[in-house]
């Protein structure tokens, strides 16, 4: 079965997919009105059969508790439904491709923890391995053999890493990355791209995507200008725009920053040699090309997305996968560069649960599994179908959709795409999104509760649950 990604590329699997057989499309960008259909019909049973009511009874009464205690009720923002409408869920239990929440509901889970179980939630491997590990303590503090182990993992897998330097967060990761670059180049300016997010350190949150796009909020308060004079912006996909900013900064810019793929604004690829004309952008002007690899590295291929691509930028951020579950970030990069943070050299960044012996120890376990013949070949199988399937849905009912994927990473705009940029997502119907988002909720289908964030499938998922989920998005579209 074969199908036309409307890019001049096409892709091909076998008309029934299992975890035995499978066979890996080309590089899959996007999916619109235009593209056929190659969705498997299969009987399936709805997913809200094997669940007689669907309650939120309880998670509605924690959430009105947890309102009195924290923030919003939550501790990242878009966990609080603010963009899609809606009772926000209180979770009880995860377990392979599922969860559960404290009304006893059971979703198939297309969040995955925003990332990190690409091989299924509590994964028993994983959990039988962090048993051992916890037998000798959860932090030492000082050095373990763990951190060597996961270090040259991670060093043989992504080409441009020499040296890595491990920390407990994404948002740490960039933090510290953003540093180095400016002290190995003595430059200070810095360009990233609309819609992407990098954390929430104050330089970064300039045009910013994930919960601060889900929220629709301005730059942050609390952010000084002096903090973020520095951070220029330029549309994803223009690289006109970003040679505009050369010619008028001449000399000062130390570092562009960017998702290689986008994730928090949605799932938006780049455009072909885009990638390349930032690398040669960069190198003309001695300025560093850092892939903001938290969402990307470990999910689109085991060498991330500039494995994927045949990009080698100078430095990388890592995080999610790379602590299977647990928290986690890294940034590494050229050893010219690396040697440059502290204690080698003079650019000082510490933590104090850094190379934790837990996150190691998890994040060991999950690129083992990851290493193993044929499992980005089913995520992309899985996930191809997963899509097409959705998008075909909607079209037949009679709603304007696009969407795309690459490997175990996908996600689809209420609009005609193509989507080249966080502009261009903003003319999704974020409404009709919210309506499908609740929808699937009570079909036992649990997708990320923003228009503005990627989804994620795992090796945990079955041909079942993606058939499962299709079935239920038909019955969704047809009532929107």
């Amino acid at each position: 079965m074969a199908a036309s990604t409307g890019l001049g590329l096409s892709y091909s699997w076998p008309s029934k997919l299992t975890h035995n057989h499978v066979s890996p499309p080309s590089p899959r960008r996007w999916i619109s009105s235009s593209s056929p259909s190659t969705t498997i019909r299969m009987a399936v049973s709805s997913v809200d059969e094997k669940q007689k009511t669907f309650t939120l009874q309880k998670s509605e009464e924690a959430f009105n508790k947890a309102k009195e205690l924290m923030p919003g009720g939550v501790n990242s923002p878009v966990r609080a439904f603010k963009s899609v409408g809606g009772q926000p869920i209180v979770m009880d239990s995860v377990k392979g491709a599922y969860m559960w929440d404290i009304d006893g509901n059971k979703y198939i889970d297309y969040v995955g923890s925003w990332g990190p179980a690409i091989i299924g939630h509590a994964d028993d491997e994983v959990l039988a391995a962090l048993a051992e590990t916890m037998k000798k303590g959860t932090s030492f503090g000082a050095p373990c053999l763990l951190e060597n182990a996961l270090a040259e993992m991670v060093i043989e897998a992504v080409p441009c890493i020499e040296m890595v330097r491990f920390v407990n967060s994404g948002t740490e990761a960039c933090m510290g990355v953003l540093r180095l670059a400016r002290a190995f180049t003595g430059r200070e300016k810095l360009i990233k791209f609309e819609g992407c997010y990098h954390g929430h350190a104050d330089p970064f949150l300039v045009k910013a995507g994930s919960g601060v796009a889900t929220l629709g909020l301005p730059d942050s308060p609390g952010v000084p200008r002096a903090a973020t004079y520095e951070t220029l912006t330029a549309p994803y996909n223009d690289i006109s725009a970003v040679e505009s900013l050369f010619q008028a900064n001449k000399g000062e810019i130390a570092a562009i920053i960017l998702e290689p793929v986008v994730g928090n604004a949605g799932f938006i690829p780049p455009k072909p040699e885009f990638l390349n004309a930032l690398r040669k952008i960069t190198k003309e002007n001695d300025t560093l090309l850092i892939f903001d690899e938290v969402m990307t590295g470990f999910r689109l291929s085991y060498g991330g997305a500039q494995e994927y691509f045949g990009i080698t930028p100078d430095l990388t951020t890592l995080g999610k996968i790379i602590g299977g579950g647990l928290p986690v970030g890294a940034y590494g990069g050229r050893r010219d560069i690396m040697e440059m943070v502290a204690p080698a050299g003079p650019m000082y960044q510490a933590g104090t649960l850094s190379g934790n012996p837990l996150a190691m120890t998890a994040g060991i376990h999950t690129l083992k599994r990851l290493k193993e013949p044929g499992s980005y070949e089913y995520l992309k199988n899985i996930t191809g179908e997963l899509i097409e399937g959705i998008v075909d849905a909607g079209k037949k009912a009679g709603h304007a959709i696009s969407g795309g994927y690459i490997s175990g990473m996908f996600g689809f705009f209420f609009m005609d795409g193509p989507v080249y940029n966080f502009a261009d997502a903003k003319n999704s119907d974020t409404a009709k999104f919210g309506r499908f988002f609740r929808g699937m909720l009570e079909e036992g289908v649990y997708f990320a509760p923003s228009q503005f964030e990627a989804g994620f499938t795992s090796l945990a998922h079955t041909p079942e649950d993606i058939q499962n989920t299709i079935a239920a998005a038909e019955r969704v579209f047809k009532k929107l």
